[in-house]
């Protein structure tokens, strides 16, 4: 039991790390909704990944065969996790992209007005598919790190209950400080390019990208304070 503690706690410190990408891309999505959707969203979309984690290692064995050689194309060899991961990139770079320019852009133009109902749908659909996409990395992941499936689960439940209260501090954060909306949207654009090349077999440390990211929030932050002291 002692020698699981410390695969444990490696684990949980881990899916929450990657567990931010998840976090981010559903607070931005919840931006749109109104004030009384946006928990709403939130909750589904993290509930859901964690009930798609917890599904994905019940069926493990299965989930190992999509590391799987699929097809060979120029040298480069395909999984089915390595084109989902692909798929899932590519949407990201493609969300992230659509709402810097929304932001950028078309700041001063009204947003499309569509129904709150359909919107709630079609946006909690995006979320289904990313936390698709995440969940199969992370469970590939863990199953590289430790052995006991019990390890797994209680990692995942952990993990997604300290996601559920770290939502929406980030979430209103993002919110009420427009610059790091952008900067959010630009660290969702590198775990994307992040996806894409590690379908194609070519893997980017992610912790370069997370530090370059922690390192432009502190130039962000610092940038607020002198800007608030003027």
């Amino acid at each position: 039991m002692t020698e699981a503690i410390i695969p444990l706690l490696s684990l949980i410190a881990l899916e929450v790390i990657l567990g931010i990408d998840n976090i981010i891309f559903i607070s931005i999505l919840a931006d749109k909704l109104p004030d009384h959707q946006r928990n709403k969203l939130r909750y589904w979309g993290i509930g859901l990944a964690m009930l798609m984690r917890l599904c994905l290692l019940a069926i493990i064995s299965w989930i190992l065969r999509l590391d799987q050689t699929l097809f060979i194309l120029y040298d480069t060899k395909f999984s089915i996790k390595g084109l989902i991961l692909i798929i899932g990139g590519l949407f990201l770079l493609y969300k992230s992209t659509k709402e810097i320019y929304y932001k950028t852009d078309l700041a001063d133009e009204d947003e499309p007005n569509t129904p709150s109902s359909r919107n709630f749908k079609r946006l909690l659909s995006e979320v289904i598919l990313l936390d698709l996409v995440f969940s199969i990395d992370s469970i590939i992941t863990a199953v590289g790190m430790v052995q006991e499936l019990w390890v797994m689960y209680t990692a995942v439940i952990v993990t997604v209950i300290i996601m559920l209260f770290a939502s929406k501090p980030i979430s209103e954060f993002i919110r009420k400080h427009p610059s790091f909306k952008i900067l959010a949207l630009c660290f969702l654009m590198m775990i994307g390019v992040s996806l894409i090349a590690e379908g194609l077999q070519f893997e980017i440390p992610k912790g370069y990208i997370y530090f370059s990211m922690a390192f432009a929030f502190m130039v962000d932050v610092i940038q607020m304070k002198t800007v608030k002291h003027k």
